[in-house]
């Protein structure tokens, strides 16, 4: 009898991933909560909240955010400032307003329902090339393959070669099982956060250890760009149950438009902050010493009742100041 060839053989080998793959999955995955229904508006929703925010974080965010806005009719018909202030804590605040942008486009244009097809759906703002693949099979059953970081690692890891660009879109669809395309791309994503980690990765956990040519001895070429270190002084001023806010301009290329405490000079502050709070925005460290002080003369803002704070669209920052000054008393958007 002939030898298989190496076709074969790859045919073999890439079965065997797809079987195991999605026998391990089904036994381990964790139990999300936009994993609990195919719901295409639920699905959407989840996959415009993780991108590039850690899974623990959007878990509570995601919860709330149905609660206001069950349905895209709900979310269409809401008000920007409610919207961004369900998002609020989550960052990225383009991503809500992209959200609630194609939320009215698919009321207005598709009746309600989100276009079927991955075409159909990278049409509709802030929907790219892995959002619309990921809501294509994960909802509709579209054989099309993801790529995001894990996924990128684990091919790596798996075939021992550098892939980019096309090369691993390539790769990744060579693998998907057909069959189960949305189980198969959860999967793909499960493995690399939970097992085939950016360090230390957990092989002899791995469901594919065996067909894994580098069983992690495969570092990618990822260069971690350097935090920076800043402070930053903001007054928290309150009277009469109120709270005083500033509100960002609508120009501004992060946060426009939210609502924050004003800002202040540091050194020429006399005495010591109240607190300090630590907060990071993408590449920069902050802390932020927080003073109980009036704003600056002539600054531009409104008083705000504390019980309406849980209303309106803060920065995430501010949420977390009023959170530890205890002023935040209203029920909360996170």
């Amino acid at each position: 009898m002939d030898s298989p060839t190496r076709s074969e053989d790859g045919l073999l080998a890439g079965r065997q991933f797809r079987s195991r793959l999605l026998a391990w999955y089904d036994k381990n995955a964790r139990a999300l909560p936009w994993r609990a229904s195919p719901d295409p508006y639920r699905v959407w929703v989840s996959e415009i909240m993780l991108q590039q925010t850690r899974v623990a974080a959007v878990i509570a965010h995601y919860h709330e955010f149905l609660r206001r806005f069950p349905t895209v009719e709900k979310l269409a018909a809401a008000r920007e400032a409610s919207v961004l202030a369900a998002w609020s804590g989550l960052g990225y605040y383009r991503r809500a307003r992209m959200l609630h942008a194609a939320a009215k486009e698919v009321v207005r244009d598709h009746g309600g329902k989100l276009p079927v097809t991955s075409a159909g759906l990278r049409a509709l703002p802030g929907i790219g090339r892995y959002t619309a693949a990921a809501i294509a099979s994960i909802a509709f059953g579209e054989p099309l393959a993801v790529v995001d970081g894990n996924v990128g690692r684990v091919l790596e890891r798996v075939s021992a070669r550098r892939l980019s660009g096309e090369n691993l879109w390539r790769a990744a669809d060579e693998l998907l099982d057909r069959n189960r395309p949305g189980d198969f791309n959860q999967a793909m994503m499960e493995l690399g956060a939970t097992v085939c980690t950016p360090r230390a990765p957990a092989c002899l956990a791995c469901p594919v250890i065996e067909l894994c040519a580098t069983r992690g001895e495969f570092a990618r070429r990822t260069k971690t760009p350097r935090q920076r270190k800043r402070e930053i002084h903001y007054a928290l001023n309150r009277r009469d149950g109120k709270v005083f806010l500033v509100q960002r301009p609508r120009h501004a290329s992060l946060m426009a438009g939210m609502w924050e405490l004003p800002e202040v000079g540091g050194p020429n502050l006399a005495g010591d902050p109240w607190f300090a709070v630590s907060h990071s925005i993408t590449v920069t460290d902050y802390t932020v010493h927080v003073w109980r002080l009036a704003a600056p003369v002539g600054v531009p803002g409104k008083w705000t009742r504390t019980d309406r704070l849980g209303r309106i669209a803060l920065t995430g920052l501010a949420r977390k100041i009023l959170r530890r000054a205890e002023t935040l008393v209203a029920p909360d958007a996170v």
